[in-house]
């Protein structure tokens, strides 16, 4: 059996700005309105819904992405200088791990949610 995540709902305070933030700093684009969701497709399968919550708990969304990708979105979350950070916690700021023998870090979006882009599963 093969089971592909198809989508999943992001909750926002601000769905349209969440999903810009979201797109800009992943190189993406976000898409018609989709319903009442800000969508993001991440790849050929995968679709991020924004969607308006006044309340909600942060969540963790890991993305596995090439070292060129890593580099590139990297880039851009210092350009905009997001704080970073090696772990999940947040305790060693400004740095990035090498798990596995590739890169990884963690970032806040705009709603708290943990973000972690890792090279290496």
């Amino acid at each position: 059996m093969t089971i592909t995540l198809n989508h999943t709902i992001v909750p926002a305070q601000n769905k349209e700005a969440a999903a810009r933030f979201f797109a800009e700093i992943f190189g993406l684009k976000v898409e018609s309105p989709i319903s009442h969701f800000a969508a993001v497709h991440v790849n050929d399968k995968l679709t991020l819904d924004f969607a308006d919550r006044e309340d909600f708990e942060s969540h963790h969304y890991a993305f596995h992405v090439t070292d060129e990708e890593f580099d590139t979105i990297f880039a851009r979350v210092k350009q905009v200088g997001l704080e970073y950070s090696s772990d999940p916690m947040h305790k060693d700021k400004g740095q990035i791990n090498h798990r596995n023998g590739g890169r990884g870090f963690y970032f806040y979006d705009i709603d708290g949610h943990n973000l972690e882009l890792l090279t290496r599963a």
